[in-house]
């Protein structure tokens, strides 16, 4: 029996190869802009709640109401609505790189919320000693805010990332791969159960190895 499933695996291996490499790829892609787009979103969100401007008290709800309906959205349905746009930019609605797209801003808008909400939960302390300090926003925001919040920050990215693993396994609806497509595709599909049970190991497995270091770094540079 061992052969048998042994066997069988090395039959898909080439194809599941390629889902890992797609889903790597897509996730990839979104954690960085989350990283990039998200982090600093959050901040200017927290800090329009906090440092609150007439410039910025538009802007503030502006920004929060992209992140409301990006969250409140049915994934799906979000994905399949962004066609025309994933078209516009990418010149295609179909691939890997094109279903980076909604996951990136999926990402980026759930990023963005966690972040604030990491940085809504400091004492009021550290913003107050930044302003006394005379700290301009730059430095407030990393050499206070940041410092403070980096455990938490790395808690919200490892959030992020496995909701990005949960999210990657339906992009084969436009064409994405994916370790979801194939587990459908060459799994249930086909009645080869085990191939799919493999996958769905695969992305426990993995999950899990996410979590357990997210959790680990954040600890490790906790210096509370």
């Amino acid at each position: 029996m061992m052969t048998e499933y042994i066997d069988k695996i090395s039959y898909y291996l080439p194809e599941l190869s390629k889902a890992l490499s797609e889903s790597a790829i897509m996730i990839l892609i979104s954690i960085i802009a989350a990283i990039v787009i998200g982090l600093p979103l959050g901040t200017f969100v927290y800090l329009t709640k906090k440092l609150p401007t007439k410039a910025n008290h538009w802007i503030g709800i502006l920004l929060n109401g992209y992140i409301n309906v990006v969250r409140s959205f049915p994934f799906l349905l979000f994905v399949v609505a962004l066609i025309p746009f994933t078209r516009l930019v990418l010149g295609t609605a179909f691939g890997t790189y094109a279903a980076s797209l909604p996951l990136s801003f999926v990402a980026v808008a759930l990023y963005a919320r966690l972040v604030e909400q990491v940085l809504l939960e400091m004492p009021n302390d550290i913003l107050e000693l930044a302003q006394s300090l005379g700290s301009t926003k730059g430095q407030l925001i990393f050499r206070f805010l940041y410092v403070e919040a980096r455990s938490g920050l790395v808690l919200a990215l490892t959030s992020v990332i496995i909701s990005m693993v949960s999210y990657s396994t339906v992009m084969g609806v436009i064409g994405g791969g994916g370790v979801g497509d194939f587990a459908l595709r060459y799994g249930y599909q086909r009645y080869e159960y085990t191939v799919m049970y493999t996958a769905i190991v695969l992305m426990i497995i993995f999950v899990s190895f996410i979590q357990v270091s997210g959790s680990w770094l954040a600890k490790k540079i906790n210096k509370k």
